[in-house]
C-alpha cells in the first residue's frame, strides 16, 4: 500500500494528488483533534510566514494540487527534513481548516507559548518602543487584524493579562496575513506587578477611550508606550483607565459611535509611529 504522506522530492510538474484517507476524529467545531502543543494554521501568507520564521515548528502540511508550483521551497524542505506533506482535495481542506478560507494550504505547527514579561523586557533594546495591552479583546478576527497592524507599525509585543484566554488561532493567523509571526505574545503577571515592571522599564501606559480622552493626534506621546485596548463592547476597565498615565481618544465626525477595536488600534499605532520614526 502506498504511503499517503508524500515525502518524495517535488518536481516542477505537479504530481497526481494522493487519495484522501479518512480524516482524524473531530472536535465539536469540526477541526481534527491534535496534540495540546500543536495548532492548525491555514492561508498562504500565514503558513509562509511561519516557515520563514520557524520552519522547525512545522509538523504536517496539507495542500491543494495547484499550490505545488508555488510551494517548491517549502516542499523541498519537507522532503529534506522528513516532514510529511499531502496533496488533498478542497473538501478535505475545508474539513481540516473548518473553513473555506484556507487558500489551498493547511499546516499543523507547534504552538509558541507567550513570553514572560520580564523575559521580553530584558530582550528590548534602548530607545523608542511601542506595545499593545489587550484588555478584554476576544474576537479572533479582530485579534488577527490587530496583529496585522501591529506587524506593519513595528509593535514590539502584544501584552496579554494574566487571566486572558486570548490565544493565537488559525482564524486570527490567517487574518493577520503573516503578522502573527512578527509580533511576540507576552503573558503579564498580576496587574499591579505588570504596571510596575513596565514603568520601571520606562513605559508610559495610555488608556484608549471611545470618548472623553485627550486627542491622540495632538497629545504628546512618550517614546516608550503601551496602548491599552479595551474589549469590543464594554471598552477597557474604568478603574484601570484612570490609573494609566494618559487617556486618549480618536476624534471623529460623530456619524458613528466609534471605530471597532481593530480599526481604532491601527489609528492609534499610526499616530505614535508618525512621531517616533527613528
Amino acid at each position: 500500500m502506498s504511503n499517503p504522506w508524500n515525502n518524495r522530492r517535488p518536481s516542477s510538474r505537479p504530481p497526481r494528488a494522493t487519495p484522501a484517507a479518512p480524516l482524524a476524529a473531530r472536535e465539536g467545531d469540526g477541526v481534527p483533534v491534535r496534540g495540546g502543543d500543536e495548532m492548525r494554521l491555514y492561508g498562504f501568507n500565514a503558513v509562509q510566514a511561519m516557515f520563514a520564521k520557524r520552519p522547525q515548528a512545522l509538523r504536517k502540511l496539507y495542500l491543494a494540487e495547484d499550490m505545488i508550483p508555488r510551494l517548491q521551497p517549502l516542499l523541498k524542505w519537507c522532503v529534506a527534513n522528513r516532514v510529511g506533506y499531502r496533496v488533498v482535495g478542497d473538501g478535505d481542506l475545508n474539513k481540516l481548516a473548518a473553513t473555506t478560507h484556507h487558500e489551498g494550504l493547511v499546516a499543523d505547527v507547534q504552538k509558541q507559548e507567550p513570553l514572560a514579561l520580564a523575559t521580553w523586557l530584558a530582550s528590548l533594546n534602548d530607545g523608542p518602543a511601542l506595545a499593545l495591552w489587550l484588555d478584554g479583546v476576544g474576537n479572533p478576527h479582530n485579534f488577527g487584524a490587530i496583529l496585522r497592524s501591529a506587524a506593519h507599525f513595528g509593535v514590539k509585543a502584544i501584552l496579554l493579562p494574566a487571566d486572558s484566554t486570548l490565544a493565537l488561532s488559525g482564524a486570527a493567523a490567517r487574518v493577520a496575513e503573516g503578522g502573527a509571526e512578527s509580533v511576540p505574545l507576552v503573558r503579564l503577571p498580576a496587574l499591579p506587578q505588570a504596571v510596575a515592571q513596565l514603568r520601571d522599564a520606562g513605559f508610559g501606559l495610555a488608556a484608549t477611550l471611545v470618548a472623553d480622552g485627550d486627542n491622540v493626534f495632538t497629545t504628546g506621546l512618550p517614546d516608550r508606550m503601551v496602548y491599552v485596548m479595551g474589549a469590543e463592547g464594554e471598552g477597557m476597565d474604568r478603574d484601570f483607565a484612570q490609573s494609566c498615565d494618559l487617556r486618549l481618544s480618536i476624534p471623529g465626525s460623530g456619524a458613528v459611535e466609534s471605530l471597532n477595536v481593530a480599526s481604532a488600534t491601527a489609528v492609534f499605532l499610526a499616530s505614535w509611529n508618525s512621531r517616533k520614526q527613528h
